[in-house]
């Protein structure tokens, strides 16, 4: 122990989750009258009455576990002549290397006859609910069950809240988000297996006349009709997302140049034949299959190039990079 800690102007005790002190500093041994042999390995609630022990499991071990820290507890210590010694405690849970200790600071509390009235008073209650043990210890429980379940509710809100955060509002799709982690992910599982994957960009035709002609929320319905076509048509490991505006994206596992363009053909064709409001519409897509000394950026550099050629040559087509070459 530092030797500035050994002899602070406070008592200083560690112990372990189960209360077992593990170290302890020379001012709290010479306030007490204690040994350093007397209290280590020793429970701390041997030097502790029977009302403290209850102060202790009722309030000390529950504000732990719950917020790490317990703040301003009062409590009364027997020292080495089993004189009770009031204390007013502060702790800290504390993890280091996977071993987790609660350091306490004990600060004594020398105007004792101020407290005597609150002391008095307590004691009575903490008498009162020892004999009542039964009853505090299914209302302990009860709050333990009510914890449990604020815990599972906690939880449950931040997967609904880490949801919302990848998924795209309108369309019910994964957002650019979600997909940029995802393509962060083939491109390592690529440097690891070699395993081809292909990245197919898709853009609505002449979605703006849409917006123009039949007003925003047909045109958001179109979206959302390329959405559920989309993820109806892509394969259990495909990645489907929004990117934003009209352009959609395909993350295509283990699918190599020509296979990606089938899978593409296929997609674009089941657009074509679907119809709405407002008739059909039709999609241009480009498509590139990652190589080595590729990265995400020229990935997708690559199939916004494909997808420009598929625009510029008539539109509700696809075209792959190797196309260009």
């Amino acid at each position: 122990m530092d030797e500035r800690l050994k002899y602070a102007p406070c008592g200083y005790v560690s112990i372990t989750h189960e209360g077992i002190v593990a170290d302890v500093n020379q001012t709290f041994l010479d306030l007490m009258g204690y040994s350093h042999e007397d209290l280590i390995q020793k429970h701390l609630e041997s030097i502790m009455s029977t009302a403290n022990k209850l102060i202790f499991h009722s309030y000390f071990y529950p504000q732990i576990n719950l917020s790490g820290r317990v703040e301003e507890l009062f409590i009364s210590l027997k020292d080495k002549d089993k004189q009770s010694i009031p204390f007013i405690l502060n702790g800290r849970r504390f993890v280091s290397d996977g071993v987790e200790v609660i350091d306490c600071v004990l600060v004594q509390m020398r105007k004792r006859i101020d407290y005597e009235q609150e002391l008095r008073s307590a004691k009575k209650q903490i008498e009162e609910a020892y004999w009542q043990k039964d009853q505090a210890l299914a209302k302990l429980e009860q709050i333990h069950r009510e914890i449990e379940q604020k815990q599972a509710e906690l939880m449950e809100m931040n997967a609904i809240l880490v949801e919302l955060s990848v998924t795209d509002k309108l369309t019910g799709l994964k957002n650019r988000r979600f997909f940029q982690e995802k393509l962060d992910e083939q491109v390592h599982v690529y440097g690891t297996s070699r395993k081809p994957f292909s990245l197919v960009i898709i853009d609505i035709d002449h979605f703006k006349k849409v917006n123009d002609t039949w007003g925003h929320q047909m045109g958001d319905q179109v979206l959302e009709s390329l959405a559920r076509i989309l993820t109806s048509h892509a394969r259990g490991e495909d990645v489907v997302a929004r990117l934003g505006g009209e352009e959609f994206v395909l993350i295509l596992p283990n699918t190599d140049g020509p296979d990606s363009k089938k899978v593409a053909e296929r997609l674009r064709l089941a657009v074509a034949g679907f119809t709405c409001e407002i008739g059909s519409f039709t999609v241009s897509m480009g498509i590139a299959t990652f190589a080595p000394g590729d990265t995400d950026a020229s990935l997708l550099k690559k199939a916004d190039e494909a997808l420009y050629t598929s625009k510029e040559n008539g539109r509700n087509r696809v075209t792959h990079i190797m196309d260009l070459k």
